[in-house]
């Protein structure tokens, strides 16, 4: 039975709506109750005590009411911790919270994973530059096996036989691991998705997944994009469309007629 009231839920705003000139509709991730959607009334006046707490990638107290599908917001405070990413960490982070709002339906609680997410977040904050590309990458498989999409990855998905570790296998869509052909770029070894597999299955999974996935990273994001728009029916996120556009900004004003000034690397898309 959906709740009718929280209090003090840990939580995240993943996207604002909105809703008329002063308020605002939240998609909120809270630890004990999913994803919901709120009604933040008033919001939007300068004078409102919400106005500067209700921002994405903060960690938050809420409490609410109502039992309709959009609820009723009633407090919100900074949970503190750490401040709001910034630069291209605030770009994956806004690229997480878009998997949550793909991926997650209405009302349906994963704790273990708002746990993960939460760390991911602290992480993107305070080491974004150094740590991006893993973080993110990491989050995609530990997000995948929450919601029970991830393949086996320690069989080969059509005989359910154990993976080889010296063999190299790719990750199908649908058939999980699959031996891999000559032309098949982004398989991995055996010994590798075996180490994904025991990490993943670790109680706080993210740091064992980064560390697990720290050479490979790059290798991951082909298969776990192609597993993400699968199971999210897009053909790209809108995030990673944001960084491709600054990319290409970047690539039109890069200092091919300048000579004499060094080049910028625009940032890395999820």
């Amino acid at each position: 039975m959906m709740s009718k009231r929280a209090h003090e839920e840990p939580a995240f705003v993943l996207h604002r709506y909105d809703w008329s000139e002063s308020s605002l509709i939240l998609e909120v991730f809270g630890r004990r109750h999913g994803r919901i959607a709120l009604a933040a009334k008033g919001v939007k006046r300068p004078t409102s005590q919400f106005r500067p707490v209700l921002l994405p990638l903060q960690p938050l107290l809420l409490s609410w009411s109502g039992d309709a599908e959009v609820r009723t917001l009633k407090s919100a405070q900074w949970q503190g911790g750490h401040v709001m990413p910034t630069g291209d960490a605030l770009l994956a982070g806004s690229y997480l919270n878009e998997l949550l709002l793909k991926l997650l339906a209405r009302d349906d609680p994963h704790p273990h994973l708002f746990d993960q997410y939460a760390l991911a977040v602290q992480l993107l904050a305070e080491r974004g530059g150094e740590l991006q590309s893993l973080v993110v990458r990491a989050f995609e498989l530990v997000l995948l096996r929450a919601i029970g999409l991830l393949p086996d990855l320690s069989c080969e998905g059509s005989s359910l036989a154990p993976i080889d570790p010296h063999q190299r296998y790719a990750l199908l869509l649908e058939g999980g691991l699959r031996l891999a052909h000559d032309d098949d770029a982004h398989a991995l070894a055996g010994a590798v998705w075996s180490a994904l597999h025991q990490a993943l299955d670790q109680p706080a999974p993210l740091v064992p997944v980064m560390r697990a996935a720290a050479d490979v990273h790059q290798t991951l994001r082909i298969p776990l994009r192609n597993l993400l728009h699968y199971h999210g029916g897009v053909r790209v996120f809108g995030t990673r469309q944001l960084l491709l556009d600054v990319q290409a900004l970047s690539r039109r004003h890069a200092p091919s007629s300048h000579p004499d000034r060094p080049a910028t690397t625009a940032p890395e898309s999820p």
